[in-house]
Order: C-alpha cells, then sequence, then structure tokens
C-alpha cells in the first residue's frame, strides 16, 4: 500500500497550518498534494462540520485520510471468506500509519461529521469504520468518479453498518429460500448417488440472492429478468428461481426426456427455461434461464444481445425494464477472455443494455485449480475495474449479508443503470461433480470444508440462538419440504408456472423445423417494379444539410445511374436494395460487425457523415414512416462477444434480421465457440432457433493466410439435420435474393454467407434489374453459353473463382467445357445437381477451387457423392493440402491461382 499520507504526517504542525493560510491566499502557490490535501479540509469543513471555528488542524486531516483508507482498502481485509483468512496485501489501517497514537483514542474530532456521527471520539469512529468497511462485506467503490453515485453507496455502507433485513417475515423469509436450496441437493444427492449435478452446496446463499435481486429490481420497474449461468448449481436455480418443476428435473434423472425437440438433446445442467416468477407482491415478472454448454462464460454474450432484443422490441429501447443477470465461477471469469469482450459492450451504444447483475458463486477453486493458481489480480472481479463497476465482495456463510448485498446490486443498477458485481466468496462441497474426490489437490481446504455447517444451518442457528424464532421451526421447514419433494418425486404431476408468451416470441410459434422440401427450391422473392422504383430513388437521396465527401457523392451518383438508366446491379445496389426491400415491408434489420456502416471494402455506404460536422445519416431509415428500423453499428473490436451477442438478439423474434460481418472472413475463428455450441447445435440441443446471417469475405486475392479464407471446410463439417445454410454467390441478383429469403419462409436456420472483395467493383459481377422483378434465389447456375452435346468437361465452382473460369472460357472460345456454379453449398441440392448429371451425361465432372484440397468445400463433396452418387467420379483441382489457408508471397499465390485454370482447361 502506498504511503499516500507521509508528507502530512511527517511534517511539523505549524509549519502545515503556514501552508494553509497561503493556500487560502492564493491556492497555486502550494504543491500539488498540499492543493489537494487542503481542497479536502475545505470541502469538509463545508459539507460535514456543526460549527462555525474553522481553524485548521493538522489531527483533523490525518483521521480525515483514515476514514478514506477504510473507504479505499477495506475490502482487502474485510471478513469475506468462509474457509481461511485472507491474503496479506498489504494494507496499513494502523494508527501509527496515520501519525496518531493509542492517546488520541478519546479525543474528540469534528471529522466524525464525514461519517454522520457528529464530533466524537476517534475510537468512535474506528468502531464504526470497522463495521462498515471489514466486516462480512468488503465495498469495492471509492475508484467512482461520480459525485452522486459516489454519496450513494456511502450513505448505504455508513447508515447501516450491520447490514441486517428489519422485519421477522424477511428473515423467515430468507430462511425458507436457503432450506428449498440445502434441502433439494440433499434430496438429490440421497436419491440420485453417483448422478452428476454440479451441486449448489456450499454456495445455497445464491438462491435468497436472486431472489432478493428479482423482487427489488421489479419494484422498481424491471418487467423482465434473463439469467444465464454455468452448470454449477444451475438445477437448483432452475426448481427454485426460474420455475422448472421438480418432477421434471426428477423425470430426467430417471432417463425421460421431451421428444418433441427432434433433436439430440443435452444433459439436464446446460439447459434453459422460461416462467413466470411470483413477486412477494403476488405479481408475476417474466424470466427467463439462457441454455449454456459447459463452455463457461460463453452464454454471456448471448444473455445480453437477447436482453438488448427485448427492450428494443417490447419497450422501445427502455432498457430498465429488462435485466439480466450473469452468474459467474471465480475461475471461469478471471480465466476466459470472453468476460472482457462482453464488459467492454456495457457503454457502447449499439450493444448496451442498461447494467448487468453479475453475480460471481466464487468457489475459490476451479475443476482442481487452487485460486492463487487461477488468476494474478487480487479479485477474480477484476474486469469490473474497466468500466468502474462497483464490486461488493461477500461471505456467503452470512447470508443477511449476501442478501443485503443483492438489494444494493439492484437499487444501483436500476438507479444508475450501469454494471455492477457480487462476489460471494464461498467454496465448493464436493469435488468438480459428484463423483470426484477433491482431496487429491487441496486435503486441507476439504478437510474445513468436510466440518463446515451449510448456510441454512449457520443461519437457522443464528435466529434460534438470538430469539427471534424458535427451533422447531427451522426443523418444521425442512421436514415439510422434503415431503414434498418426496410426493414429487412418487408423483408423475406437477402444476407447472407457465410462461406466457409474449407478441414477440409468440410469432415463434408460427415457425416450424426445417425438412428436406424446403430446400430443394427457393419461394419466390421478387418485388414489384414500383417499388424497385421508390426504393432505388429513396436509397440515394442526400439531404441538403448533410455535404458528403466528393468520393462518395462520386460513387452515389453512379451508382444511381446504373440501377436508373442502364438497369443494373453492382454488389452494393444489391445489397442495399435488399436490406431497404425488407426494411420497406415492415421488417427491422440489425446489423453490427467491425466497421461495418462503412464497409471494410468501402463498398456499402449505409450511413453517410458530413465532412464538416460528421452528422450520421442512415440512408435506409429515409424509405417511408411506417417502415421497419435499420440498427446498424460498428462493433468493437471483438468476435466471440459480438457473434454471440448478436446471436442471442436473434432469438427474440424470428421477423427480425439479425447480421454479424466479419471484417475478414477469416477472423471468424475467433467466435468457434459461438458457432459450435450456439450457432451449429442450438436447435437439435435445445430446440432454440436462430435466423441470423453471417457475412465472412473470402477469396483468394493474394493478400496472405489471414486474409483469404472464412474457413468454409469447418462450416460444412458441421452441416447436419438441415441445421445452417451455407453459400458462395456469384450474382448480386442471388445476394439480393438470399437476404430476402431469410424473412420469407415458415422456418428460420442460421445463414452463413462467403461473401466476396474483388467481386465487390468487378466489372462482369452485375446483374439485371429484372433479375430481382421475378424469380427468387438460385441455389445453383448453370452455363447457359454452351450446348450440351458439345460439352465433353463440367467445372463446378462456387463463388469468385468463377469469373477467373469465365475469362479463360471466354478467351479460349471453349465450347465444350460448361461452367456450372453451385452457390449454395448446403443444404446440398441434390436433385438440382442430378439435373446437371442428366443433362451433360457423357461429360467428366470436375470440381475447381482456389482452397487446399483439405480446405474448401472439396471432402464435403467428396461425402455427398459417396451419399447420393456411387458411380460419378469427382476430379478435383485447386491448390495441394496445406496447413497454412493461403501463401504470404503474392508471385506464389499468382503462380498457384494460374496453374488451377491451366488445369481447368487443359486440352
Amino acid at each position: 500500500m502506498k504511503d499516500y499520507f507521509s508528507f502530512i504526517s511527517n511534517a511539523h504542525p505549524q509549519y502545515i497550518e503556514n501552508l494553509y493560510e497561503n493556500f487560502k491566499k492564493n491556492p497555486e502557490s502550494v504543491e500539488d498534494e498540499f492543493k489537494k490535501f487542503f481542497e479536502g479540509y475545505d470541502f469538509a469543513n463545508a459539507n460535514f462540520t456543526n460549527t462555525k471555528d474553522t481553524n485548521f488542524s493538522a489531527e483533523e486531516f490525518k483521521v480525515y485520510h483514515l476514514i478514506q483508507a477504510y473507504r479505499d482498502y477495506g475490502h482487502l481485509v474485510a471478513k469475506t471468506n468462509p474457509l481461511r483468512p485472507r491474503k496479506d496485501r498489504g494494507v496499513r489501517l494502523d494508527l501509527e500509519y496515520f501519525g496518531l497514537k493509542e492517546t488520541d483514542l478519546e479525543k474528540i474530532f469534528q471529522v466524525g461529521n464525514e461519517l454522520q456521527l457528529g464530533a466524537t471520539s476517534l475510537k468512535n469512529i474506528i468502531e464504526h469504520l470497522q463495521k462498515c468497511y471489514i466486516g462480512t462485506i468488503g465495498f469495492e467503490y471509492s475508484f467512482i468518479r461520480q459525485d452522486e453515485e459516489l454519496n450513494w453507496f456511502k450513505t448505504k455502507i455508513e447508515q447501516n453498518p450491520n447490514f441486517v433485513p428489519t422485519s421477522l417475515e424477511k428473515k423467515k423469509k430468507i430462511l425458507r429460500n436457503l432450506n428449498k436450496a440445502v434441502v433439494f441437493e440433499e434430496f438429490l444427492g440421497k436419491k440420485f448417488i453417483g448422478e452428476k449435478r454440479f451441486s449448489l452446496e456450499g454456495g445455497e446463499s445464491t438462491i435468497p440472492a436472486l431472489d432478493t435481486i428479482i423482487n427489488v429490481a421489479a419494484s422498481l420497474g424491471v418487467e423482465q429478468v434473463v439469467l444465464g449461468m454455468a452448470h454449477r448449481g444451475r438445477l437448483n436455480v432452475l426448481t427454485n428461481i426460474v420455475g422448472k418443476t421438480y418432477e421434471e428435473i426428477f423425470g430426467e434423472f430417471e432417463g425421460q426426456f421431451n421428444t418433441d425437440t427432434m433433436g439430440s438433446g443435452d444433459v439436464k445442467y446446460h439447459k434453459g427455461f422460461s416462467s413466470m416468477y411470483t413477486l412477494d407482491n403476488k405479481e408475476e415478472i417474466h424470466i427467463r434461464l439462457s441454455p449454456n454448454p459447459s463452455h463457461l462464460e460463453a452464454v454471456n454474450p448471448v444473455v445480453e444481445g437477447l436482453s438488448r432484443a427485448k427492450g428494443d422490441i417490447l419497450y422501445n429501447s427502455d432498457y430498465s425494464k429488462v435485466l439480466p443477470i450473469l452468474i459467474h465461477g471465480d475461475a471461469a471469469l478471471a480465466g476466459q477472455g470472453i468476460g472482457q469482450e462482453v464488459i467492454q459492450m456495457a457503454y457502447l451504444e449499439g450493444f448496451t443494455t442498461g447494467g448487468t447483475i453479475h453475480f460471481i458463486i466464487n468457489n475459490q477453486i476451479g475443476f482442481t485449480t487452487d485460486w492463487d493458481d487461477a488468476r494474478s489480480s487480487d479479485y477474480c472481479s477484476a474486469i469490473a475495474s474497466i468500466v468502474q463497476a462497483p464490486v461488493l465482495h461477500v461471505n456467503g456463510d452470512d447470508v443477511e449479508a449476501v442478501v443485503y448485498a443483492a438489494e444494493m446490486a439492484a437499487a444501483y443498477r436500476q438507479k444508475f443503470a450501469k454494471e455492477i458485481f457480487i462476489d460471494m466468496v464461498c467454496y465448493r462441497k464436493h469435488g468438480h461433480n459428484e463423483g470426484d474426490d477433491p482431496k487429491y489437490t487441496q486435503p486441507s481446504m476439504y478437510t474445513i470444508i468436510s466440518q463446515k455447517k451449510n448456510p441454512r444451518d449457520i443461519y437457522g442457528d443464528k435466529l434460534t440462538n438470538t430469539g427471534q424464532i424458535e427451533a422447531a421451526l427451522v426443523a418444521d421447514m425442512e421436514i415439510e419440504f422434503r415431503k414434498e419433494l418426496q410426493e414429487r418425486l412418487d408423483e408423475v404431476k406437477q402444476k407447472k408456472r407457465i410462461y406466457k408468451l409474449r407478441p414477440h416470441e409468440a410469432a415463434w410459434k408460427s415457425m416450424r423445423r426445417a425438412v428436406d422440401k424446403d430446400f430443394e427450391s427457393s419461394p419466390v422473392t421478387n418485388i414489384k417494379k414500383e417499388v424497385f422504383e421508390l426504393l432505388s430513388e429513396k436509397i440515394h437521396e442526400i439531404p441538403t444539410n448533410i455535404k458528403v465527401l466528393k468520393k462518395v457523392e462520386k460513387q452515389m451518383t453512379e451508382w444511381k445511374a446504373k440501377m436508373k438508366e442502364q438497369q443494373i446491379l453492382d454488389w452494393q445496389g444489391a445489397e442495399l436494395l435488399a436490406y431497404a426491400s425488407i426494411l420497406n415491408e415492415g421488417n427491422s434489420i440489425r446489423f453490427t460487425g467491425e466497421d461495418v456502416k462503412r464497409g471494410t471494402f468501402t463498398h456499402r455506404h449505409a450511413c453517410l457523415f458530413d465532412e464538416n460536422y460528421d452528422t450520421e445519416y442512415n440512408r435506409l431509415n429515409q424509405i417511408s414512416p411506417k417502415q421497419g428500423k435499420l440498427h446498424i453499428y460498428n462493433s468493437h473490436l471483438s468476435e466471440y462477444g459480438v457473434m454471440g451477442y448478436e446471436f442471442g438478439y436473434s432469438l427474440s423474434s424470428p421477423e427480425i434480421l439479425v447480421i454479424w460481418e466479419a471484417q475478414f472472413g477469416d477472423f471468424v475463428n475467433g467466435a468457434q465457440i459461438i458457432l459450435d455450441q450456439f450457432l451449429l447445435s442450438s436447435e437439435t440441443k435445445w430446440d432454440m432457433n436462430s435466423g441470423m446471417v453471417l457475412l465472412l469475405p473470402h477469396g483468394y486475392e493474394g493478400q496472405g493466410p489471414e486474409h483469404s479464407s472464412a474457413r468454409m471446410e469447418r462450416f460444412l463439417q458441421g452441416c447436419a439435420e438441415n441445421n445452417i445454410q451455407v453459400v458462395n454467390i456469384t450474382t448480386p441478383a442471388n445476394l439480393f435474393h438470399v437476404f430476402r429469403r431469410q424473412l420469407k419462409r415458415k422456418i428460420r436456420i442460421p445463414l452463413v454467407v462467403m461473401s466476396p472483395k474483388s467481386l465487390l467493383r468487378h466489372p462482369k459481377c452485375i446483374s439485371v434489374v429484372n433479375d430481382i422483378l421475378e424469380g427468387g434465389f438460385k441455389e445453383l447456375i448453370d452455363d447457359d453459353k454452351v450446348k450440351a452435346s458439345k460439352v465433353k468437361r463440367v467445372l463446378f465452382c462456387s463463388g469468385k473463382l468463377y469469373y477467373e473460369l469465365l475469362e479463360r472460357q471466354e478467351t479460349t472460345k471453349r465450347e465444350d467445357i460448361a461452367i456450372v456454379r453451385l452457390e449454395q453449398l448446403y443444404p446440398f441440392p441434390k436433385g438440382q445437381i442430378e439435373l446437371i448429371f442428366n443433362k451433360y451425361d457423357k461429360a467428366i465432372y470436375y470440381w475447381v477451387q482456389e482452397e487446399a484440397a483439405n480446405m474448401g468445400a472439396w471432402t464435403f463433396l467428396l461425402h455427398q457423392s459417396v451419399m447420393h452418387w456411387n458411380k460419378i467420379q469427382w476430379t478435383y483441382i485447386g491448390r495441394q493440402v496445406s496447413a497454412s489457408p493461403a501463401t504470404g508471397h503474392k508471385k506464389i499465390h499468382l503462380e498457384e491461382q494460374l496453374n488451377i485454370i491451366d488445369k481447368a482447361f487443359k486440352s
């Protein structure tokens, strides 16, 4: 601890008094340290002293800085650990450190007014500070820079230093919640011996804490709660908070499962649930626990995105109505970078959710790793400092302190719309799971744990020993609840707390699970000519009060001329027309990613910026009064966090098109956990649908291994059961139709677009306007420039490579080669490909790709051939196998690219 006060304690009092007189005459005449010191004195004198005597006292200020030290550092020595002594952090709160002595304890100090104690003895001041700051709650808040928030905390802490509930009924309720938590875990442990349940034992105070947060938040205006948590304690939260019936949980332990989802399902401690939560005042509040895989913190951005969507859709972006609660494990929060990515969203315009309450079940261990091997920071909650979020460190064995912290957190979030953390320090009674022996690695700690009473017994003893309740009441609570659980296990019926679907959620009821027939061909997604005329005019209007850059003005003039006069569309025009048409039909679009407003390749310009004032003009929100809204935001430099956030947002409604764009498709692997655990498998695991769109710039342009490949092969490897759509499109019109298709069917599955770079401005990559005025998306595009009877070789390809093959075909005038574009790789258009085989029945079939042989679509196509056409032989043309996606040398790239084209047209 830095000696902030040595300049006071080491100076002679008369010297300080002289300096103070100089300060009063001219504040700039003294050094900065003394200036700050004297400013603090004047502030305290003006605000906290009841006497007109303003004479300076060096001793008063020594006590004042003692008070500040307790506020700043008391949390480092507070009694928050129920198992072992706190690690010495070098905090000095002894009198000598501040230049005070034992003989000063009985002296009266005016600075007691700072604590609302009035003029009082140093002894009383210290006793009060110890009650406030080094009890079972450690308050980490003094870094807050806003005076209103800082004073709010001081008042909450220093005016109720015992942190106890005021009513006996409230205490009984806390005891009942603890009893449910404890008995539920014990019951499962006895009835289902050896089964994994990842119990809450040791951290049962979580249940009264969550109940308190929800009730307080609801009393302050919250109408929806969205919860995210890992598996530790999940079953307890599902039943005792979220409202899943005990019968359902017991049924899952018995091997029963819901076959309605038609999927593979998931283990019971990963599942989510929605219901109505009955508050203390008998009213109800919507509560949803999001499903989460074993990737512990991966659910964090999903919860935030879902909460934001609820706020936007239901409450006109009033986020005070929706409360996200994230329940963390200490090791996971400290160790996984997703926490940092998500906390950085807290106050960004496109991502804020009005403050999240972070509740840490701090077991002081991660699987078998002790806490001092799990982090370098003092606390697992260190990421809170990124946004100056206050942290309440609380001893999990003191349930009244936990409840008080929960009340403070809910009130703070609702009042200030900011992040806040509760770090509940507790323990894990068993190993990582109930079959694991933790004594292998923590023998001494688990000897202590084995001798501990659970929080319910500790609290019951406290209430009975103080005469507040009778011991018989505690025993009766346990007997009655254990009996109820046994009845639930014996019976097959239990009334559920039904979740009432909100209007936007009810829209999912009109959706269904995709079947193979949905992908035999695409629906009609054209627009009428008069709609095209309207949209093409509106998206090119620039208001007179916006002075755009000359470059942009020139581009817009050219784009408009192409559409209106030449009746052609390039990539940019088709993309913006697709969005405009969707918005014009009343649907909204949310679009995020790095630099999406302009577009990484300066091709989109969805928003225009005044060159003098940086004023932003969203040109797609000016179409008609009844249109949907384009919510477009440049995100921070995150893939994992932002993609997870957008996935969560997409769960809110099937009527909103949610798009995330990677700056380069290569960077999508930074979000691989979201892809694997949510995007690809959430429907089959959790019956949770999403129509989210990923735009992943992909194509070999000689820009090196990090700017070439979106790793198409990884997506194709994960394709099964019609779970996603993977397209690599070659025409602007097809892009237009594939966006519109996302909202035109009664199914919602994610769309992965291998979007181009060079094609954005390729002179041959155009479509005529008539292509968007009729028809729909084309899964496959045949070669209309050759006669089938002359074709000896069919080159199947996908994406940007088509135009290089086309150039060679036109240059060499080869009529014996057909180029067929596979626009949709999955779901695989088997029927349409069979028509190609029948049409060119005398030809040899080749698959041509830019990617290495172990990448791209080649192995996927081989698998499809084995499944569907054993007699059809495909020949591969492309790069050799490679560990890296692409070469970093432009010359080698050009040689490889030329070699592919040469092989494709070899006579």
